[in-house]
C-alpha cells in the first residue's frame, strides 16, 4: 500500500489502496494489516493498530469470538449492530451512539446485524490500552445531541473527556464531526492524528489558517485517510455535501523491535 506523502511526517492514503475482506456476507476494508493481510510497512500509526471499514449483510454477522488486552471502538455509519458479549453485556449501536469494549483479560463477543433487509456500515478501531491484564468492561454512550452542536466532539478518551466513552490508553482521543458543506474545522495538534473520512468529502490543507505546516491542501473522498506527524493542526473542511469525520489524537506511539 503506497503513501502519497506531501510533506515530511504528512501522508494520504486513498481509500481505493486497502487491503480487503470480503465474504457472502462482509465487505471489510483495512488500514492497517488484519487477519491474513500482512505488510511489515503498515502495522499501525501511533496506538492505533487496527482501523476496519466494514459492512454486513441484513440478517448475518460476526459470531461469537475472543479478543484480549485491546480497547476496541465502534462507531456505526448506517443501520444498526447488535452487541452481545460472554460478561453479560448486550447493547444495540446506531449512527452516533459511541461503544467501547475493554478486551482485557479475556471476554468473547458476537456483532450482528438484526435488520432483515439493511445493511450495516461501520468503522471498528483497536488501540492497545495502558497496560495488559485488566478486567474486561463495556461503555455507549450517545452523543448526537452533542456531534449536533457541530466541531470536533470526543467520541473515546484516555483522558477524562466530559460526554465521551472512556478507554483506558491515556496516550489517545477519539474525535469525531459531522460537518455541513464547507464546514471547517482545526485537526488537534499533536504527535500524531490520524483523520478518516467516513462519509462526504473534504479538503486538508494548511493555507486558510488553523495551525503551523506548510502542507497545501488535498482533496480527500470517502474512505480516504491522512496520517500527520507533527503537523502543526491543520484544517479541514467540507466539501460540497458535508463530510462525517473521524480523528484520533495521539500523543504515543509503539515500539517496533
Amino acid at each position: 500500500m503506497a503513501e502519497r506523502a506531501r510533506t515530511p511526517g504528512a501522508g494520504i492514503r486513498g481509500a481505493d489502496g486497502r487491503l480487503a475482506t470480503r465474504t457472502g456476507w462482509l465487505d471489510s476494508r483495512h488500514s492497517f494489516s488484519f487477519g491474513r493481510h500482512h505488510d511489515p510497512a503498515n502495522t499501525h500509526f501511533g496506538v492505533l493498530l487496527v482501523s476496519n471499514d466494514d459492512r454486513v449483510r441484513a440478517g448475518t454477522g460476526f459470531e461469537s469470538h475472543p479478543h484480549r488486552d485491546m480497547e476496541i471502538v465502534t462507531w456505526v455509519l448506517h443501520g444498526e449492530l447488535e452487541h452481545a458479549d460472554s460478561e453479560g453485556n448486550r447493547g444495540l449501536i446506531y449512527p452516533g451512539l459511541a461503544q467501547r469494549m475493554t478486551a482485557g483479560t479475556g471476554i468473547w463477543h458476537s456483532e450482528r446485524n438484526p435488520s432483515p433487509v439493511e445493511d450495516v456500515h461501520f468503522i471498528q478501531m483497536w488501540v492497545v490500552p495502558d497496560a495488559e491484564g485488566v478486567g474486561p468492561g463495556y461503555q455507549q454512550l450517545d452523543i448526537n445531541a452533542e456531534l449536533a452542536k457541530g466541531g470536533l466532539v470526543p467520541v473515546a478518551s484516555g483522558r477524562g473527556h466530559d460526554a465521551a466513552i472512556a478507554i483506558r490508553q491515556r496516550h489517545a482521543v477519539l474525535w469525531a464531526a459531522r460537518l455541513g458543506p464547507g464546514e471547517r474545522v482545526a485537526l488537534p495538534d499533536a504527535p500524531f492524528v490520524h483523520l478518516f473520512v467516513a462519509g462526504g468529502t473534504a479538503r486538508l490543507g494548511t493555507e486558510a489558517g488553523g495551525g503551523g505546516g506548510s502542507a497545501g491542501p488535498d482533496q480527500l473522498v470517502e474512505g480516504d485517510a491522512a496520517r500527520l506527524s507533527g503537523a502543526g493542526g491543520p484544517t479541514v473542511t467540507a466539501g460540497p455535501e458535508g463530510a462525517e469525520l473521524l480523528v484520533w489524537e495521539m500523543d504515543a506511539t509503539l515500539r517496533v523491535a
